[in-house]
């Protein structure tokens, strides 16, 4: 057999086994809030021998586009992206992060233009450089009246640093309705703070999915994140296939989500 024909015959069964796996698939059994740590990005770089690690963002950006494909192919509403987290902002070295942040401009316009889908920035603007800001404004202005796929961006973005705003947010509405803080503290609940979260008003992640073998949360959605089920893929951000993603939407169906018990 040529090196051609063993080519075709494994894409043949690559399309299979991706039908075989998305048959198994229903409405009910498929998540409703998906988010992803993309990670591997440097590392898949390196392994492929590029001098710059910017390959590798790029290559991880590009994905994370055909992803979103695959979320929206599967009848999926929500999907939160992490990008650039604010630890992102301070430790990255400035010729890395610069190029870091023209690829997720690049991107956001990118999704900002697909027909239906809505962007939303999740994370602090007052940290970014202007120029990134206004990309993911206009993003949002946009897409603000679209009802397709909603993507969240998380860009410079802190889980705990969310809390710390939401709180922050429901002090200030408190004292402009000239409540005390003894009010306030009796009155608080969790749905007030999560009213008050960068995703206010969207569900809670079901599944958080993180590429490149790592386990660990990394400070993303803390709060949302309480009650998801986690999903983690050995394959480095870019080499994700989409029979991973249909492997970990598969594995999240037959879960039996317990909600902390």
């Amino acid at each position: 057999m040529t090196a051609k024909a063993s080519d075709e015959g494994r894409g043949l069964l690559y399309r299979l086994y991706s039908s075989r796996l998305k048959r198994v698939l229903t409405p009910e059994t498929v998540p409703n809030h998906v988010a992803m740590m993309i990670d591997g990005n440097r590392r898949w770089a390196r392994q492929a021998g590029y001098t710059t690690v910017a390959h590798g963002h790029r290559a991880g950006a590009a994905k994370m586009h055909e992803f979103l494909r695959w979320c929206d192919d599967l009848g999926i509403r929500v999907v939160s992206l992490y990008l650039l987290s604010n630890d992102n902002l301070r430790k990255r070295d400035s010729q890395e992060l610069s190029d870091l942040i023209e690829i997720i401009a690049e991107l956001a316009d990118e999704l900002s233009r697909e027909p239906g889908w809505r962007v939303q920035h999740v994370g602090r603007s007052d940290g970014l450089p202007p120029d990134l800001a206004r990309v993911l404004k206009t993003a949002e202005e946009r897409t603000a009246h679209n009802t397709g796929l909603h993507v969240n961006l998380a860009v410079g973005y802190g889980g705990r640093g969310e809390i710390v705003d939401a709180v922050r947010s429901i002090i200030a509405q408190h004292q402009v309705g000239g409540g005390s803080l003894e009010d306030l503290a009796a009155s608080l609940t969790p749905e007030q703070i999560g009213e008050h979260l960068y995703t206010g008003g969207q569900p809670d992640p079901d599944l958080v999915i993180r590429t490149s073998g790592e386990q660990r949360l990394s400070d993303f959605l803390l709060w949302q994140s309480a009650h998801s089920e986690f999903y983690f893929v050995e394959a480095l951000g870019p080499d994700l296939r989409e029979v991973d993603f249909l492997r970990a939407i598969r594995d999240y169906a037959t879960r039996d989500r317990r909600y902390g018990g």
